[in-house]
């Protein structure tokens, strides 16, 4: 029985985009044992799927390099035939060093790629999309083709969110970890202002998106608004928005879980660009940024805290009616 290794520690987006590989190994060998590693507070995410026989979890909290240890130690337990590293840094490399395994392949960009059996460069800013950079690492043993990333709510997710699918319902995500990569506030007033009365909405997000939430369901001039930001699990959000009739997202993790769930979408990018290659992938997708060449524009792969340049543009020159279509 061949045995796989697949290790993704990052943020959010990362494990969601991440499921495509899981899918196309699975597909290729039904009969192989997929383990899968990611960071403490992911772990949901992959609680029921089924392409997966062991998750790992791996804190990178307190006590981190005592844990790296740790799990290094449960790692070795094994013989793998393939280790897949789809991280890019430090902790990730040191990891694969010593994992028993008969390949490694990995990115170019990590510090210790030198101990891979199979480097791919992984280059940003040409349109090529995550899933495909992903995909790249895994070719010789899947082959070429893309597939879509995918998540598994399970019927306690669905039977958790279905009293609020009574009526027809648009889900918003207007938080962002990072400033310049969210839709300001009061722009999302102006959507809700414009969005057809009958159908209700709902504000999603994490717990520390909350007040946002509720600050633009106070400031709205409109009934049926609810903010259920903190109060549904990844895999809960991710069963309401499969039946939403459009998800309106920024550049950030409730994209991915439209695409995981191949939701319709509508994805605001603001200082970053679709070339990054972390656009939607759902049949019905659209990204909504300014229509015209910003001088300054992308300032990052990641965002800031607050615009360089001090006008953000970006974001304040994006036409609503863009979002509407």
């Amino acid at each position: 029985m061949k045995k796989i290794l697949i290790i993704q520690t990052a943020f959010i987006g990362d494990v969601i985009l991440s499921t495509a590989v899981i899918e196309k190994l699975r597909s290729r060998y039904p009969g192989a044992q997929i383990d899968f590693l990611l960071r403490k507070g992911n772990e949901d995410l992959l609680r029921n799927h089924p392409g997966i026989d062991r998750l790992f979890v791996l804190d990178k909290g307190s006590g981190k390099w005592r844990n790296i240890v740790h799990m290094i130690r449960r790692l070795r337990q094994v013989q793998y035939d393939h280790l897949f590293n789809l991280q890019r840094f430090m902790t990730t490399g040191l990891i694969s060093l010593f994992v028993r395994s008969r390949e490694k392949s990995g990115f170019d960009k990590n510090p210790l790629s030198l101990f891979y059996n199979r480097k791919v460069p992984h280059r940003i800013g040409d349109g090529t999309h995550e899933t495909e950079r992903n995909n790249r690492l895994i070719e010789p043993l899947a082959g070429e083709g893309f597939v879509r990333p995918r998540l598994y709510p399970g019927p306690e997710d669905y039977e958790a969110v279905r009293g609020c699918k009574t009526e027809p319902y648009v889900c918003i995500a207007p938080a962002s970890v990072w400033y310049t990569k969210q839709f300001p506030p009061e722009r999302w007033l102006e959507l809700l202002e414009q969005l057809p009365g009958r159908y209700r909405v709902y504000l999603i997000g994490g717990p520390d998106d909350h007040p946002l939430c509720e600050w633009i369901r106070q400031q709205a001039r409109r009934p049926g608004i609810e903010n259920i930001a903190g109060s549904r699990n990844f895999l809960e959000t991710a069963a309401l928005m499969k039946d939403a009739v459009m998800n309106y997202v920024n550049d950030s993790a409730p994209l991915h879980i439209a695409s995981a769930m191949n939701a319709p979408v509508r994805a605001v990018f603001c200082s970053t660009v679709p070339g990054f290659g972390f656009y939607p992938v759902s049949d019905d997708s659209k990204v909504v940024e300014i229509d015209y060449d910003l001088y300054c524009r992308p300032c990052g792969l990641h965002g800031y805290n607050a615009c360089p340049e001090g006008h953000f543009r970006c974001a304040r020159d994006i036409n609503i009616q863009k979002l509407l279509k």
